[in-house]
């Protein structure tokens, strides 16, 4: 929410310091729909035509994701180390070819039992199984591993971020937009340059309201919610990007228990629990793994 509330102490300061200044807002207030209309109207039309209906459907969720903020935090990311130390510390005492019934049928898979929020997100464990069965097919080269996925969580990333692009391109349009309405303001004064200055001073005001509302929504409201999605949407990213990492630190012939804090140097420093922290999570988890073998 500290988006709104910044959207919020920001509109405040510059219609209280114009108001403060001696400024009316009777002649603001009564063009801003007009003015609005044309530039949001135009604004929405350009997105829609520059996007497909796919990416039309992602723009809700993504300002809703934006809003709340990034999905994963410290205790999502210690669940994640902890399962992927169990499917590691699995492949080191049995052989990778027992992750093989948990990758095939991972809604019954005992481990992932035991971290129902991961069991549950589809695209976290979907990808944890589709790399897990190259492992457990024998695919024991850390550096290739370490390409595809990259290049996979690439992708992925570069998919979720088409909405905060697209913002992006609005928010550069509007100033034009905000022109676009000026000049119709303008147009529309001409038309009545017989009339007393008392009225084309009104009307030149509204015309002029165009050029200010496209400058504030592109640079105090789309251009910082662009900015703010781009960054919740690479934060998230940096959550499957710890399972490439532990998987890779795997391969390379690492402990469980060294993968698991390999992983775990590589989380945001907001997010990444201490040592003893997951020290304690794994060493707690150990007993648990052992009563489900």
């Amino acid at each position: 929410m500290l988006f709104i509330g910044g959207l919020v102490f920001a509109l405040l300061c510059v219609f209280g310091s114009f108001v403060a200044s001696g400024g009316v807002l009777g002649p603001l207030l009564a063009s801003m729909p007009f003015e609005m209309l044309t530039i949001m109207g135009s604004a929405a039309g350009i997105f829609v035509m520059s996007n497909s209906a796919g990416a039309l459907k992602k723009l809700l969720p993504d300002l809703k994701s934006t809003l709340k903020g990034p999905r994963y935090d410290k205790a999502a990311y210690t669940e994640l180390l902890l399962t992927l130390f169990r499917f590691t510390r699995l492949a080191h005492a049995k052989g990778n070819m027992a992750l093989e019934e948990h990758v095939e049928n991972p809604a019954e898979s005992s481990i992932f039992a035991q971290s129902p929020a991961i069991r549950d997100d589809l695209e976290t464990r979907n990808l944890i199984c589709d790399y897990l069965r190259l492992i457990s097919l024998n695919m024991d080269d850390a550096y290739q591993l370490d390409e595809v996925m990259a290049r996979e969580l690439k992708k992925n990333l570069t998919a979720k971020l088409h909405t905060a692009e697209c913002l992006t391109s609005i928010a550069d349009a509007l100033p034009a937009l905000g022109i676009v309405a000026a000049v119709l303001g303008v147009i529309k004064t001409m038309s009545a340059i017989s009339k007393p200055p008392a009225i084309l001073g009104e009307m030149i005001a509204g015309a002029l309201v165009g050029t200010f509302l496209g400058v504030l929504l592109s640079y105090g409201v789309v251009a910082p919610l662009a900015a703010r999605m781009r960054d919740v949407i690479t934060q998230d990213g940096r959550y499957q990007d710890i399972i490439r990492i532990v998987f890779v630190a795997h391969l390379q012939g690492n402990p469980p228990q060294v993968s698991a804090e390999i992983g775990r140097k590589d989380i945001p420093p907001a997010f990444m629990p201490s040592f003893t922290e997951l020290d304690t999570a794994l060493s707690v988890s150990q007993p648990t793994m052992a009563a489900a073998a």
